[in-house]
Formats: C-alpha cells, sequence, structure tokens
C-alpha cells in the first residue's frame, strides 16, 4: 500500500499539466474539495493541491508545445542522475534531463519503451506528498501499456520492482510493488493497452474516494467526462476513469469497507 515513508521506486509525488490552471482549480476544488495553493511567483505558476492543509498533488501550466493535460506521478530516487542513465540503458527516454528545483529536492521526467511518461523526484526539504491513501489522495498508479512484458522489464532494470500476476474473475491483473517488500509494498499495476482503445500509453493515477458513484456524477456535472463508468472489482472496491475539464485521465476508487458521502 501507498505510505508517506517513502523508499525507492515508490510513487512519492503526482502533479498536473494543464492548459488553464483556473479551470484545473475549479473543477478539483468541486470535486474532491482541494484547496490550491501558489508556488508562489518564482515557480512559474506551479502550486500545490492540498486536503486538510497537507499536499495531495501539484499543478502546473503546460509547458510543452502540443502537450496534452495529463497527470504524471513521480517515483523516489536518491539518485536522479543514476535513473536517468539506468532509463536510458533500459530503452526509454529522457524528456526533462535531472534538474534542482529550488533546495525542495531533485527531478526529471522521462517516457518508457511504450511511450508512457513518468517521472522521478530526489528528496531535499521536500520528501513526497504529505497525504496518500485517505479520501482524496493518491491510493494507486496503473500503467497503461501496449507491451506489459517490454514495460515490466524496464521498469524492473530501472527501480527493482517486483511483479507478480494475481488472478480475478474474467483474467488476470500484474500487481507492482517496491523491490523486496512484497505485498506490503504493492503500489500500482499494469494492464495492457487495448487496440483501438482512444488513450495513449499511460500512467493513470487512482484517487481515493468515499462514494465513487458520487463522484463520477459530480465530475460530469462539472464538466468532465467519463472514460469508464463506475463498476465493482472483488477484493478491491468500487471504481472509475475519468477526465477532468481538459481532458486529463485519472482514477477514483473507493475500497472495500470505505462508504460515505464525498
Amino acid at each position: 500500500m501507498l505510505t508517506t515513508d517513502y523508499v525507492p521506486g515508490a510513487p512519492n509525488w503526482l502533479d498536473l499539466g494543464a492548459p488553464d490552471t483556473d479551470a484545473a482549480v475549479a473543477f478539483y476544488q468541486g470535486l474532491l474539495g482541494w484547496s490550491f495553493e501558489s508556488a508562489g511567483p518564482e515557480a512559474g505558476g506551479y502550486g500545490f493541491f492540498t486536503r486538510d492543509r497537507k499536499t495531495v498533488a501539484a499543478l502546473g501550466p503546460l509547458t510543452e508545445q502540443n502537450a496534452r493535460s495529463a497527470w504524471t506521478p513521480y517515483f523516489h530516487t536518491p539518485d536522479a542522475d543514476a535513473t536517468a542513465a539506468s532509463v536510458e540503458m533500459a530503452g526509454g527516454a529522457v524528456v526533462v534531463a535531472p534538474i534542482d528545483v529550488f533546495h525542495e529536492g531533485r527531478m526529471a521526467h522521462f517516457a518508457d519503451p511504450g511511450g508512457a511518461r513518468f517521472a522521478v523526484w530526489q528528496p531535499g526539504k521536500t520528501a513526497g506528498l504529505e497525504l496518500v491513501n485517505d479520501a482524496g489522495s493518491l491510493c494507486w498508479t496503473e500503467l497503461h501499456s501496449p507491451d506489459p512484458v517490454v514495460a515490466l522489464a524496464f521498469y524492473h532494470a530501472v527501480f527493482g520492482w517486483d511483479a507478480e500476476d494475481v488472478s480475478f474473475p474474467g483474467g488476470t491483473y500484474t500487481v507492482l510493488s517496491t523491490s523486496g517488500a512484497g505485498k506490503d509494498g504493492a503500489f500500482g499495476g499494469v494492464a495492457k493497452l487495448q487496440e483501438g482503445h482512444s488513450t495513449p500509453a499511460q500512467w493513470l493515477p487512482y484517487i481515493q474516494v468515499t462514494d465513487c458513484d458520487g463522484v463520477v456524477t459530480k465530475g460530469q456535472g462539472l464538466g468532465g467526462s467519463v472514460l469508464m463508468p463506475a463498476f465493482s472489482a472483488e477484493g478491491v472496491g468500487r471504481m472509475a476513469w475519468l477526465t477532468d475539464v481538459a481532458g486529463a485521465p485519472f482514477g477514483v476508487l473507493t475500497s472495500e469497507g470505505r462508504d460515505g458521502g464525498g
């Protein structure tokens, strides 16, 4: 499970690139009750989504020409430069070379062999997100890949992730965990991107919510769309895929044992 006791390879940050940051703030405030705090004029419009005054995600304007709005997960690394070298050796691409973010940490952005974007965060003053797993925060990350076998080999080479196939009615699902941590280190999964799917290879973040169906309805009312209607998975909970007002995909999940109104 996700935790803020970050270890190498674990998700430790999440941010959204949006063409209209004000519209994104309004959408996620209305949907998830998040507040937004600017990182200051020197940060180029970047800022933090918070819940109960704890950072749950971040937001910034799109900086690449013709870039699509998307969420990017970051994974903990003790050495961003070494990870960048590993990415290239394993067949991935460096999109943004390692760079210091003031005194907060060091970051880099990459693409895996299937084209899915991800990033790393080497902690400085900022270790990572301050809240995960609770309602309104990141609880799972899922890679949608055109070739899961190639993807798994790539990420194992870069992060040392372990992978385990778990059976469910109708098929299997590959669960990812940090190296040697077993089920306690599970943080995400891999699903094959189906031919003809409308979205590219990507990492999809899931946000924990207390009422999946209610959030889906609210998201549509706020100008978002439904990519995958809500459904229940035994032993997991009830989940759905949505897009925000700029088309950025994300998932919502009400884990088994959680219920409520928001």
